[in-house]
């Protein structure tokens, strides 16, 4: 039968409204067009309905575009239809003739369904017609009163059941309720119950350690299961695996504990806790409400209490048939409000509502009294009253504030009782917490209340304006509100009110934050908090990691501990391990908790001692690093003391280790799977060659059997079983390393895309909810598809749409959407690039290179679920616009897809890409060289003074007194050697042996001086030196040629002989030489125009000490050469040379370098790297233009000196009194004072020629000021 809200006049009536009839005016139309009209159709009794159709009105310009889908089971409190979380607006018609029809994807079953005309068409008004599909349904229903109990008793005392089935349905208005319970002697139970209007199931199958206490499983699933309407629940468990299913969302898990059985005893009991048997509730509530189609194991429980089979005993009356409850529901949106009348010009307030809401503000009362106003709110969840009464010129203002939380979705009572100097606000019926206030107060009602909204103005306007939420139970002036009476228009009046319904939803549920991120909502929409889960996005579903070592390393990070998430989005937590960065590999440690050398005794092979080895990771975890890894290996070492080991190579050995996946294995250390063998074995090198370890000699010495276990398949260890440690004298000691992985294949796994057209194909991305897609690519190409995956209607595509632009678009049912992001710099510059996209019922974001980000958020309605069925296609998008290039890393939704193994069978695709240093060459430093490889690049740093996997590590060496490093540039005449033979030293072209630009770069530490650094011979007189002197100041001699004199430059007058490192760098191109000292600006320095540019015949280069047979200085041999450098030097360079390192990396025969005395590496003259570089300002050796010809003259030197040392004995006597302290800093000036003086009247009296003196040279002829004492004075 059909009713509906109007009619229009006689032929529209509702009984015209059936799909294609032509009768009467062709369909119905109500008499006004708004959003409060409805058709209801009466199936006559429950039926379950799959589709709904509908029309327009036939041969007119009326049909209806959207509308809104409510069902029932009494025709009365309605419950809209849900689907993809919210209440879904159906689409219409677009014609008067044409047919829509709409599968229902929940499935309903109700006796009446009422349309909601949303949106019409424009030329004309509401016109429909309309078709529900769907078939009978029947079921047994049992009305619980909260009284009665049904008992199912089993055929047997004790019921040990390895798999159950429990299917029912119910509905009831409580929040809480005790569905079904059963339980046996020895602790097991399972209980299924209303808490909180959620679904609770507790099961515990026993666990044998500690009791059953380890054995308790609690799950929670559902929400607001407390509106009346039907709820279908299926548990099906096998053994420790349980699916929770409530109205087809499904919860798969595994109980606690280790047993497999649940051992009930007597019976099961429906509807609340037995009352024979221990009261296990604590007072839980029975459940009050209707039941239906109970069945357990196959037993239709219903139909058994029909037919008296069970005991009801419990009940007052069974009844059969569901007694409905009489709750009036009313739901507010944020524009409407309803206006109930009340008594006027009484001296008391009495009002009640419930209400329930997920926003924590809103206006739930408002009332204009007599002589003032009242208003109950909601502020940040708690219930805020206040009333405001002016009366002969005196102001009473009452305020009430009671409750938290209470936007929690539940229904909540409220309960206001004002009158003559009282006011009481009780919440939830709790008389205990109720709030009261004896202020002065007198109240005239004045007769009209509202209700979730107050939209008029006033002269004391309420604090909050409108409600989102429901309300039901509404007592005005202690009289409950009539609202069948409001509906029909008798009384009071409403806006945008939807009544005898409640249209919450709960947004949280199923919680759509992932990884353990929190869920919070509002009436319209949800956030997510994950903070400290390791994940990112609006809904927790990117990790904030990299997946592996390998891709820190690319970041150019260095050796450290990192977190990684090897799965990324997919279910694996981060975890952190230790990542070494070596020159060639990437290694990943993960730790475990077994002391090394752990003593094992007492153990038998009857009763072996099983040692466990937990990692700081799940194996799950770890099973992920050796997956991805190119290889793993781990150390394992067996000391013994007649304790044997494996024994024999066929029979049961007596010690055996457990790896991934439980499995035993009876090989050891340097040994491979199925050979049951120790290392000394393989190698034939055992102790006693009649056996294959160098235990099972059972020697009363103390052996050791160790290697390493390198097939990865099998690792990590995870238990050791020790059987022969029990006999007298008999003693083992077991050790196992950490899990040591190298590489990770998924970070390289690339393919080559040769063609346009070719492309890979792999299975449907499954992305219904979330998807997230990252890769990296590389093309010099200006377009292309990366991937495409397509469904009817619905699909997602990323590719390249120009040089600079990238674009993300995807359909889910509501709609293309395409996000784009804009490089500033071209995208096909052969360079590797990374793109992450994400799409989740929040929002979609396209990230490009980390710099560059799109976003757009989901439609608040509409579809969320991403369908798809057709393959993946990788590299292409149906043959169109394919993609030329690389792509490698490719991750979706955590899984990475094996793009080298496909291509290794698809034409047009290669595996694996060429050309990393394009992108990671930067990360070479120090002039290293990229070297490209396979799988990445490496940093080749042969040619330069420094190690490590980035060339950032210093090169060393602590030299002794006498240690010296001679390095050959031009070859010596072999001795004895044939004209043939080719002489293998460091050859040089002649440009080379005659040099016009030197690069000199090296650091030191030492406290001995004088010293010679560096000595650069040659075949003629011409030579190089880096000298500390005397005072430990350092001085830079060259000589050649043409000048009387060598050329000196006196680099810093301080004492750098002072144990902390100083580096140097210098260069010298023709006559221009430039010396930077530490962290100071680099200064400038020309030879003189006398003195040649050419180093000519360069032979060899000395370090620590001049040790040549041809032509030296005198001087420098005299002053500097004995006893010879004592101190390190670092990463010494010489124009291409890296002497030092040379001579630390085992020289060959025929290598140019040889060193004598003591050398051994170490990196303690290694230069700081912490020293940020000195402002100007603040830089006591700046040098302004000015004096840009006049270097360094003494008087500058001594306030450094001065600021310097007395800063370190500053520090050191920093307890002395202030008077001794002044005293040494004038002492100390002093002292500066006579050393300058000292070193000019050096200058100046050196030489007979003043003009070829070294040192005169450097005071500079150019500057005509003279330096006289009472300047020097002055300037102190």
């Amino acid at each position: 039968a059909f009713t509906s809200s109007s009619v229009f006049s006689n032929g529209y009536a509702p009984g015209y409204a059936k799909l294609n009839r032509r009768g009467g005016a062709g369909g119905w139309s109500p008499l006004d067009s708004d959003h409060y009209q409805w058709l209801q159709v009466d199936l006559g009794s429950r039926k379950q309905v799959s589709a709904i159709a509908t029309q327009g009105r036939y041969s007119s310009s009326d049909w209806t575009t959207q509308y809104r889908l409510l069902y029932s089971d009494t025709g009365r409190n309605w419950k809209p239809y849900h689907q993809d979380g919210n209440i879904w607006a159906f689409s219409g018609n677009s014609n008067s003739e044409s047919a829509v029809r709409h599968e229902l994807q929940q499935g309903i079953v109700a006796r009446f369904l009422r349309l909601i005309p949303l949106d019409w068409s424009e030329e004309g008004r509401i016109g429909l017609r309309i078709e529900v599909y769907g078939c009978s349904y029947w079921a047994d229903v049992i009305n619980f009163d909260g009284q009665g109990v049904i008992s199912y008793r089993f055929k047997v005392k004790k019921m040990k059941i390895i798999k159950d089935v429990i299917a029912l349905r119910f509905k009831t208005s409580e929040s809480e309720g005790v569905i079904l319970h059963g339980e046996g002697q020895q602790g097991d139970y399972i209980t299924l119950e209303l808490r909180r209007a959620k679904l609770l199931l507790q099961i515990n199958l026993g666990s044998n350690q500690y009791g059953s206490i380890l054995g308790h499983t609690s799950v929670t699933t559902g929400s607001l299961l407390d509106d009346n309407h039907w709820h279908s629940v299926v548990i099906e468990r096998y053994r420790r695996n349980v699916n929770f299913t409530l109205d087809r969302h499904t919860q798969h898990f595994r109980t606690n504990g280790e047993f497999d059985h649940l051992d009930l005893d007597y019976e099961l009991s429906f509807g609340g806790m037995p009352y024979s048997g221990k009261p296990v509730g604590g007072g839980r509530k029975n459940f009050k409400g209707c039941m239906e189609s109970i069945n357990y194991n196959g037993d239709n429980i219903t139909d058994l209490a029909r037919r008296k089979k069970l005991d009801t005993s419990s009940f007052r009356n069974l009844s059969f048939s569901c007694v409905e409850t009489h709750t009036f529901p009313v739901f507010f949106n944020a524009t409407s409000f309803l206006q109930l009348p009340g008594r006027a010009n009484h001296n008391t307030v009495s009002v009640g509502f419930q209400f329930r809401t997920w926003n924590p503000d809103g206006l739930l009362l408002f009332s204009n009294l007599d002589d003032g106003t009242l208003e109950i709110s909601l502020e940040e969840g708690k219930i805020i009253v206040h009333i405001n009464v002016t009366k002969a010129g005196k102001n009473y203002r009452v305020d009430l504030s009671s409750g938290s939380g209470l936007n929690d979705g539940q229904w909540h009572a409220i309960r206001l009782v004002a009158k003559e100097n009282f006011a009481m606000l009780t919440i939830d019926g709790e008389e205990v917490s109720a709030v009261r206030s004896t202020s002065p107060l007198t109240i005239t009602t004045g007769g009209t209340y509202h209700l979730g909204g107050y939209f008029l103005q006033t002269m004391f306007p309420p604090s909050q304006r409108s409600f989102q939420g429901c309300m039901q139970a509404i007592l005005v002036d202690d009289q409950p509100a009539d609202l069948h009476a409001v509906e029909k228009g008798v009384v009071g009046a409403f806006e945008n009110v939807s009544l005898d319904m409640c249209a919450i939803i709960d947004r949280c549920m199923p919680n759509h934050c992932e990884h353990g991120g929190r869920c919070k909502q509002t009436w319209d929409s949800f956030s997510c908090t994950c903070d400290g889960t390791g994940y990112t996005g609006a809904t927790c579903h990117t990790s904030i990691y990299e997946p592996s070592c390998e891709a820190y390393k690319h970041l150019g990070r260095s050796s450290d501990a990192y977190w990684i998430d090897p799965d990324g989005s997919g279910p694996l937590g981060p975890f952190k391990v230790n990542c070494n960065m070596t020159e060639d590999k990437v290694w990943t440690t993960v730790m475990n908790n077994l002391p090394p050398k752990t003593i094992v005794t007492g153990s038998s092979r009857e009763r072996r001692t099983v040692l466990q080895v937990n990692y700081s990771a799940s194996m799950d975890q770890v099973t992920a690093i050796t997956t991805s890894a190119e290889n793993c290996e781990q150390k394992i070492a067996y000391s013994c003391r007649m304790s044997r080991l494996l024994n024999t190579p066929d029979g049961t050995p007596y010690t055996w280790w457990v790896g991934r996946g439980s499995e035993k294995h009876f090989y050891w250390g340097g040994s491979g799977p199925g050979i049951q063998k120790c290392a000394c074995g393989i190698d034939r090198n055992c102790t006693d060659p009649k056996y294959d370890c160098n235990c099972d000699a059972d020697a009363k010495q103390w052996r050791e059997d160790s290697g390493l276990l390198m097939y990865k398949e099998h690792l990590p260890v995870s238990q050791v079983a020790v059987g022969d440690t029990n006999r007298p004298g008999s003693e083992a000691k077991l050790t196992v390393g950490p899990l040591r992985c190298q590489g990770d294949n998924n970070y390289w796994n690339a393919a080559s895309f040769t063609t346009p057209s070719s492309y890979l194909h792999f299975a449907t991305f499954q992305g219904e909810i979330s998807a997230d897609i990252s890769f990296y690519f590389k093309t010099s190409a200006p377009y292309g598809v990366f991937l495409e995956n397509l469904g009817n209607t619905d699909f997602i595509r990323l590719e390249l749409k120009s040089p600079k632009v990238v674009s993300f678009s995807f359909d889910v049912g509501n709609g293309p959407v395409e996000l784009t992001v804009h490089s500033a710099t071209p995208l096909n510059d052969d360079q590797w690039h990374r793109v992450m996209a994400e799409r989740n019922v929040k929002e979609a974001v396209l990230q490009l290179d980390q710099t560059y980000r799109a976003s757009q958020l989901a439609p608040a309605q509409g579809h969320t679920r991403l369908e798809l069925f057709s393959q993946l296609y990788v590299g292409a998008a149906g043959g169109q616009r394919g993609f030329l290039g690389c792509i490698r890393a490719l991750r979706m939704n955590g899984i990475t897809l094996d793009l080298e193994e496909r291509a290794e069978v698809t034409p047009g695709v290669k595996p694996g890409c060429q050309g990393h240093c394009t992108s990671f060459g930067m990360y070479c430093r120090n002039g290293g060289k990229c070297v490209e490889r396979y799988n990445g690049y490496l940093c080749d740093c042969t040619e330069t003074a420094y190690d490590g996997p980035f060339c950032t590590k210093d090169v060393g060496g602590f030299f002794e007194a006498g240690t010296l490093i001679k390095y050959n540039f031009l070859p010596e005449a072999v001795a004895g050697a044939s004209k043939d033979a080719k002489v293998v030293t460091h050859q040089l072209t002649p440009h080379e042996v005659n040099l016009t630009k030197e690069e000199v770069a090296f650091s030191f530490s030492t406290s001995n001086a004088p010293a010679i650094l560096m000595y650069v011979s040659s075949k003629t007189q011409d030579y190089l030196a880096v000298v500390l002197r005397e005072n430990g100041s350092l001085q830079v001699r060259y000589n050649l040629g043409s000048l009387r004199e060598p050329f000196a430059i006196d680099v810093d007058q301080r004492n750098l002989a002072n144990g902390q490192p100083h580096s140097i760098n210098m260069s010298r191109l023709n006559r221009s030489i430039t010396i930077q000292l530490d962290h100071y600006p680099p200064v400038s320095y020309n030879l003189p125009e006398a003195s040649d540019t050419q180093f000519n015949m360069v032979k060899t280069l000395f370090l620590g000490k001049v040790y040549e047979t041809g032509h030296i200085d005198p001087v420098l041999i005299e002053r500097y050469n004995t006893p010879g450098f004592i101190g390190c030097l670092s990463r010494v360079q010489f124009n291409g040379a890296a002497p030092l390192k040379s001579a630390l990396r085992a020289p060959a025969a025929a290598s140019p370098v040889s060193y004598q005395g003591k050398l051994v590496e170490s990196n303690c003259g290694a230069s700081p790297l912490t020293i940020p570089p000195m402002s100007a300002a603040t830089d006591p050796w700046h040098l302004d233009n000015t004096d840009a010809e006049f270097p360094f003259n003494e008087e500058r030197v001594i306030p450094d000196g001065v600021n310097r040392d007395s800063a370190i004995i500053g520090g050191i006597i920093a307890v002395v009194i202030f008077t001794i302290l002044c005293t040494l800093v004038f002492l100390i000036r002093y002292m500066f004072r006579h050393k300058g003086t000292y070193h000019t009247n050096e200058a100046k009296g050196s030489g007979e020629s003043a003009a070829e003196s070294a040192d005169t040279a450097i005071i500079g002829t150019d500057n005509p000021e003279t330096i006289d004492e009472s300047k020097k004075e002055w300037f102190i």
